[in-house]
C-alpha cells in the first residue's frame, strides 16, 4: 500500500458529507465556491476527495451550509484525519502490509457482505478468540505484537457501532462447522448479542444443507458494497500470505450470485441466533 492510501479514505467520506450538505443547502458549486472566496476547482477537489482539508476551512463550509453544531464537530475532526495514515498504521508489523489496504476500504464501505467457513469474522471476534487465532496463526509473533493484532482487530469492530459515518450494514453468513470449531460460550453468545443490531445479519448456513455453492469457493470471502457514485463494489479473500482483490463486474457478479445461492441454504437469522445459544449451552 502507498502511503497515501490511508488518508484517502476519510478525504472521500468528507467530500462526500460536504457535498451532500451543499446539494441540502441547495447550492451549487460555483454559488459556494463565491461564497467562500475559493475557485471551483478546489470545490471539485474537496468533494471528490482529492485533497485534505484544514479543521477551519470544514467549519467556514458547515457554516455556509448552515450544519448542526453536532455536525460540524464531526466533519471537522474527520477533517483532521485527511492529513493522517490511518488509525491502524499506529500498529506497525502487527498489520501484514497487504492487509492494511482491507481496512480503509473496510471503513469506507457502506456494506459488507462476508462468508465464513473456517472462523468467526474479526468483526464479531471476543478478544479471546481473536488471541487464539492469532497465536495459532501466527505462532512467530510474539506476545505483545499478539496484543497488539488483536487491539488493532478490536478497534475495527466500531464500524459496527459509530455515528459517524453512519454505522455499515454487516451481513454474515457462517458454515455450522465454524460455531462448532474453537468457539466458547463467550464467542457465541457475543455472536447471538452482535446478530441482533439492526445493521447486522447473521445467519448459519447448517449441517444438513450437505454441499452448497460455499463449497467450491475458497472458503472465506467479503464482498464490499459501497455508496453509490463513490466506489465499485468489490471481493475481499485472503490467505496465509496474502491477498486477493476482485473488481472486475463479471468477477464481483459471479460472487454475488454465489452469495445468493448461500443465503438460499441458510437458516433464518432468529432460526441461526436459536441454533448458536443452543451450542453455546451445550459449552457453558
Amino acid at each position: 500500500m502507498t502511503t497515501d492510501t490511508g488518508s484517502t479514505v476519510p478525504r472521500r467520506q468528507l467530500g462526500r458529507y460536504l457535498r451532500q450538505l451543499r446539494e441540502e443547502a441547495r447550492m451549487t458549486v460555483k454559488a459556494a465556491a463565491d461564497a467562500l472566496e475559493w475557485s471551483t476547482p478546489k470545490m471539485w477537489r474537496i468533494e471528490t476527495g482529492a485533497t485534505s482539508m484544514r479543521s477551519l476551512d470544514v467549519e467556514a463550509m458547515c457554516r455556509l451550509y448552515r450544519a448542526s453544531p453536532e455536525i460540524t464537530e464531526a466533519l471537522m475532526g474527520l477533517a483532521k484525519e485527511t492529513k493522517a495514515r490511518g488509525w491502524w498504521h499506529s500498529y506497525g508489523d502487527a498489520i501484514p502490509e497487504w492487509f492494511e489496504l482491507y481496512v480503509g476500504l473496510e471503513a469506507a464501505a457502506s456494506r459488507l457482505r462476508t462468508y465464513e467457513a473456517q472462523l468467526v469474522p474479526g468483526l464479531l471476534q471476543t478478544e479471546a478468540y481473536a488471541t487464539r487465532v492469532y497465536e495459532v496463526a501466527r505462532p512467530e509473533m510474539t506476545s505483545t505484537e499478539v496484543e497488539r493484532g488483536v487491539a488493532v482487530r478490536l478497534g475495527r469492530q466500531a464500524i459496527l457501532t459509530r455515528a459517524v459515518p453512519r454505522a455499515l450494514q454487516f451481513d454474515v453468513l457462517l458454515d455450522e462447522a465454524v460455531l462448532r470449531r474453537g468457539a466458547d460460550a463467550e464467542q457465541l453468545e457475543r455472536l447471538v448479542t452482535v446478530g441482533q443490531q439492526p445493521n447486522v445479519s447473521l445467519r448459519v448456513v447448517p449441517a444438513p444443507a450437505g454441499l452448497y455453492r460455499g463449497n467450491m469457493t475458497s472458503g472465506t470471502f467479503t464482498i464490499l458494497d459501497f455508496d453509490a457514485g463513490s466506489e465499485p463494489s468489490l471481493v475481499y479473500s485472503d490467505s496465509l500470505t496474502g491477498a486477493l482483490y476482485l473488481d472486475k463486474a463479471a468477477e464481483v457478479a459471479t460472487y454475488g450470485e454465489a452469495w445468493a445461492s448461500m443465503e438460499k441454504a441458510a437458516l433464518t437469522e432468529a432460526a441461526s441466533r436459536k441454533l448458536i445459544a443452543s451450542i453455546a449451552e451445550g459449552q457453558a
